[in-house]
């Protein structure tokens, strides 16, 4: 499904990563660990066609993404490690904005009910500048629910997440890759998934 082949960067003559190879699956799961600097958000931008890479090639259902892009941006939904909320709206609207952008058949009800599982019910009406980080990742994680695409690349998702936080996305992740999808992200962490595979910079 993913395919990432003699993936290579460099920067100013410094070579970030080289020689990377990754194959993904339907009901695959991969992790991009290191510690900072090591280059994890640079491969995500890399293989999300941001920046160019110095070799190597990358396919999604047997095609080169850039031969295919637009394909590939439409089944993937990307969470970055900065917010992509607006402050100056209420969590519902945040919602409703993504829900229109995205085309998501979610109902009111369901979107009520996703808004309880991650615990933010309560703050639907409050304007996003009001809450807390950990308040704000989880409404941007929402996303991944709202959009309904097939790969999720998600750049270090456990950020300003409590625990059970980070027991209930494991948990979604787990439900994505048990209905056919496909999962990239990065994180220090070591997070309890099974069949997790790690790609270590």
């Amino acid at each position: 499904m993913l395919l990432i082949n003699n993936l290579s960067f460099s920067r100013n003559d410094n070579i970030i990563f080289q020689n990377l190879n990754l194959s993904l699956s339907n009901r695959s799961i991969a992790q991009i660990r290191g510690k900072n600097g090591s280059g994890k958000t640079t491969f995500l931008n890399v293989i999300l066609n941001f920046l160019e890479s110095k070799t190597g090639e990358i396919f999604w259902e047997g095609k080169n993404i850039k031969k295919n892009i637009f394909n590939f941006y439409n089944k993937t939904t990307f969470i970055m490690d900065h917010n992509t909320c607006t402050r100056k709206m209420t969590v519902l609207d945040n919602i409703n904005f993504w829900s229109r952008l995205s085309s998501s058949k979610l109902t009111k009800d369901e979107i009520v009910l996703l808004l309880e599982t991650f615990n933010i019910q309560k703050y639907q009406n409050t304007k996003t500048m009001y809450l807390s980080s950990g308040e704000i990742r989880k409404l941007e994680l929402l996303r991944l629910i709202l959009e309904q695409k097939k790969l999720w690349i998600l750049d270090e998702p456990y950020n300003h997440l409590d625990d059970l936080s980070i027991e209930i996305l494991n948990q979604t992740f787990i439900d994505h890759i048990n209905k056919d999808g496909v999962i990239l992200f990065t994180s220090h962490l070591k997070p309890s998934i099974n069949n997790l595979e790690v790609v270590d910079l």
